[in-house]
């Protein structure tokens, strides 16, 4: 096994001390430029790299930064991942991208190891839910700064970055109303979940303002996945008063739909009518193609690493606290467009 090369080395090979070498490799100003150059040369013939553990402890920055997600696979939450990343590396910071699969001590485990990998700060869409957030007090009450996006618990010192949930429910659900749907149902995935409770709230509230009853039968709980929507679309249509349109907090719960429609051979738009949330990338794909709330998620990631490096250039004394709503936005595609 090869010997690593140490600063002891370099400072061998020149003839100096093994400080001097240290502060060369750190541009330390008391070091003249020869010096410096010299130390570069050596340290590059003889493939010396430098610890980063050890320059983290030292420095107190490690230049990485912990993003923690429920699934990576999802177009969402890879552009917020995107997002991020064009706004870190330029600073100079790693991403270390991890995914929880919605498993709670999966997701805690995640976070204790970044902390003990020394990361600079967390970004986080968290599966844990408001009732829950007691597990995750101890770990987030770290000097770490810690950014929650999407998904976040409610703790009056750490940071958001969010989209409006509860008016991107309530425009797809008026949306539906404008197209001469008469009975909307709703899939929602968890309404522990803060997002997926305001996105079930801009539903409610929609039909409620317009002269529309809410039917418990056509409010849906189900998993983030195309199966759940299968069956849930099941569900629906085996009602003696099946309804003639579906706003699904999610895209793939409203993807399993559509294929089980479709299956009925029931024309969409023009016999039912359907709208997701988060637009991921395959609804503008689909025949037809779906409408969908759009969340700005390369901006959400933007967004998040912005306060995240504000947070790292203020005063350690000064703690800065942002709670950032974006817009959310209705991509009307052929899937609710009944009205011409």
């Amino acid at each position: 096994m090869t010997k690593k090369t140490t600063i002891y080395d370099i400072a061998k090979e020149l003839n100096i001390t093994a400080a001097t070498v240290s502060r060369a490799l750190n541009n330390n100003p008391r070091i003249s430029k020869n010096t410096r150059e010299l130390v570069l040369a050596a340290a590059t013939r003889m493939n010396y790299k430098q610890n980063k553990l050890a320059l983290a402890l030292k420095s107190g920055k490690s230049k990485n930064v912990g993003v923690v997600v429920p699934y990576i696979n999802r177009n969402f939450f890879s552009s917020i991942i995107r997002g991020i990343e064009d706004e870190l590396y330029p600073k100079g910071y790693h991403v270390i991208i991890s995914q929880t699969h919605e498993n709670k001590e999966r997701e805690l485990k995640i976070i204790q190891n970044l902390l003990n990998a020394q990361v600079d700060g967390i970004l986080i869409s968290t599966s844990y839910s408001t009732e829950e957030k007691d597990k995750l007090e101890p770990v987030l009450k770290k000097a770490t700064p810690f950014i929650f996006f999407d998904r976040k618990l409610d703790f009056p010192d750490i940071s958001s970055v969010t989209v409006d949930d509860y008016q991107g429910g309530f425009d797809a659900t008026k949306h539906l109303i404008d197209q001469g749907c008469k009975r909307i149902a709703h899939f929602y995935v968890n309404n522990e979940i803060e997002l997926y409770k305001n996105r079930l709230l801009g539903y409610k509230d929609a039909l409620l303002q317009n002269g529309f009853e809410v039917i418990p039968e056509y409010v849906i709980p189900l998993k983030n996945d195309m199966e759940a929507g299968m069956e849930a679309a099941e569900r629906l249509m085996n009602l003696l008063v099946p309804p003639d349109a579906i706003f699904s907090s999610t895209d793939y719960g409203l993807l399993g739909a559509v294929k089980y429609l479709q299956r009925l051979s029931i024309s969409i738009p023009e016999d039912f009518c359907v709208v997701g949330f988060s637009n991921e990338l395959f609804t503008q794909f689909m025949e037809p193609s779906i409408s969908s709330v759009d969340q700005s998620p390369v901006e959400m990631g933007r967004m998040a690493a912005k306060v995240f490096l504000e947070q790292m250039d203020s005063e350690q004394s000064v703690k800065i606290h942002k709670n950032v709503m974006l817009p959310s936005k209705l991509v009307i595609r052929k899937s609710s467009s009944k009205m011409k």
